[in-house]
């Protein structure tokens, strides 16, 4: 059995007036992510994630900012094409570990809501889907409630 890990990192930056979508859940906060699409900061790091796996490039390439198609898609969206694309070239996902950082709102109300949302899209089972959230310790632009980080790792494996 061929199997594959990949790494996915990305950030955003916190702005008034946007939705805060994290994991395809809103949150409840006064301000939000700002990006192209819904600005989904870990739906974004596991697709890069799982992109990287498969040696696929990775998600500006495949859904790039310059392109309207995406402009305030749900990143959820992104995510299925992202499987179908490692599906074409035989892997299947075998779980999912992300981390956010971030300063606010508190995550952890959230994460079966956002484990339900990638069970939902990739196929695969609550219990090989990990969400964990931390924060910069009040340092830096994390820190300052300018922006939001997420990471994930996952691994693939040949069908």
């Amino acid at each position: 059995m061929k199997i594959k890990v990949g790494f996915g990192f990305d950030v955003h930056q916190i702005k008034e007036g946007y939705p805060f979508i994290v994991g395809g859940v809103q949150l409840e906060h006064h301000a939000g992510a700002f990006g192209h699409s819904d600005a989904d900061v870990l739906v974004h790091a596991v697709c890069d994630a799982i992109l990287g796996a498969a040696n696929l490039e990775d998600i500006g390439y495949h859904f790039p900012n310059t392109d309207m198609r995406w402009k305030g898609i749900s990143s959820l969206l992104l995510l299925k094409e992202c499987m179908g694309l490692i599906q074409a070239k035989g892997y299947q996902l075998g779980n999912i570990d992300a981390m956010l950082c971030l300063e606010a709102p508190k995550i952890k109300p959230y994460i079966p809501q956002m484990k339900i949302k990638l069970a939902e899209v990739t196929g695969l089972d609550i219990d090989d889907i990990s969400i964990k959230a931390t924060t910069n310790e009040t340092m830096g632009f994390i820190g300052r409630q300018e922006g939001v980080v997420a990471y994930a790792v996952c691994l693939i494996e040949r069908v």
